[in-house]
């Protein structure tokens, strides 16, 4: 009678880890998410001097608010050979004057297209991302830099009226090109994936957001290029804190010059003309990190004001810096 009822209890154990391991599976299961699809298709409303421009409607994010993101491949792109990967900000502005909102463009087809002709820029394709209008402060500011800011000055500046919540999304943007869009543009296109032939490039909030990828991921980006980049932080304002934090920040987390690439530019027109003043600490930043002229620039181009028009003259000297052979 012992014997059974041992029996009898063995049984039941048995049967309950079985029951709790097939709960398990399914539990483990039920929270496996498929990866979502994302199609690149052929972008036919964009006037191009050459190469294909293809884009990706609504990219899903995790961390953003969901946006289209384009590929611009160059001519007689192969996958027997591989590209070099240059990440841009503001994609909508680059490509087609046409379609932007200020009938402007950088003129990137044309500029890629031409160097790479001519043999003076290694071969490289370029992943667009969109910036959204309402939110594109939020998304480019380099959210660690705000932390420099004293408490009472930081709720001063939330206190500011917006359209939108004063949430800084910085870090999440990075968190979408570096874990989501770089694996699939990685997986779906023929380029070298280490940070030697990865770069990251933008202007005036986009300078400030390409200065903060390099700086929180020196080892996926191997250089940025900082196009009249916005030292002032948001509109320019009396008794403004934001330049120093930024400064602050770059002091301890911008990486050292061993094998990265920076390049700053400004002009003294319109918005460029508040940079001037801070070209000098950039200089001295890029020395205490031991760069020199042979991994750093930081450009004057006297007359140039705050605009497309005027980045699409000078585009030459970011990619041949970044990408000269």
């Amino acid at each position: 009678m012992k014997l059974l009822k041992i029996s009898i209890c063995l049984s039941l154990f048995m049967v309950a880890c079985k029951n709790k391991s097939q709960d398990a599976k399914k539990n483990t299961e039920s929270i496996v998410v498929e990866k979502p699809t994302v199609k690149f298709n052929p972008v036919d409303n964009v006037e191009l001097s050459g190469g294909k421009l293809y884009r990706a409607e609504i990219f899903p994010s995790s961390y953003i608010t969901p946006r289209p993101v384009d590929v611009w491949l160059p001519d007689n792109y192969s996958a027997d050979k591989k590209y070099n990967v240059l990440y841009m900000h503001d994609g909508q502005m680059l490509f087609d004057a046409k379609t932007t909102w200020n009938k402007q463009e950088w003129k990137v087809d044309e500029w890629a297209t031409n160097l790479q002709k001519e043999g003076k820029v290694k071969d490289f394709i370029v992943v667009a991302i969109h910036n959204i209008s309402n939110i594109r402060w939020l998304d480019l500011f380099p959210k660690k830099a705000f932390d420099f800011i004293d408490a009472q000055k930081q709720a001063e500046l939330k206190s500011i009226p917006m359209a939108v919540e004063f949430k800084l999304r910085g870090d999440d943007y990075l968190n979408f090109l570096v874990n989501e869009l770089k694996p699939l543009i990685d997986e779906k296109y023929s380029v070298y994936t280490d940070k030697e032939h990865t770069f990251v490039m933008g202007s005036s909030m986009g300078g400030l957001m390409s200065m903060y990828a390099i700086s929180e991921y020196p080892t996926i980006f191997g250089g940025a290029a900082c196009i009249s980049t916005h030292w002032i932080g948001s509109m320019p304002m009396a008794n403004n804190p934001y330049p120093k934090a930024i400064f602050e920040y770059m002091k301890i987390n911008l990486p050292e010059s061993k094998d990265q690439k920076l390049y700053f530019d400004y002009g003294d027109k319109t918005l460029d003309a508040y940079y001037p003043k801070y070209a000098s600490q950039v200089d001295e930043i890029l020395e205490s990190k031991g760069y020199n002229d042979t991994n750093s620039k930081n450009i004057f181009f006297e007359g140039a004001d705050h605009s497309e028009n005027s980045w699409n003259v000078r585009l030459d000297q970011p990619l041949t810096f970044l990408l000269g052979k």
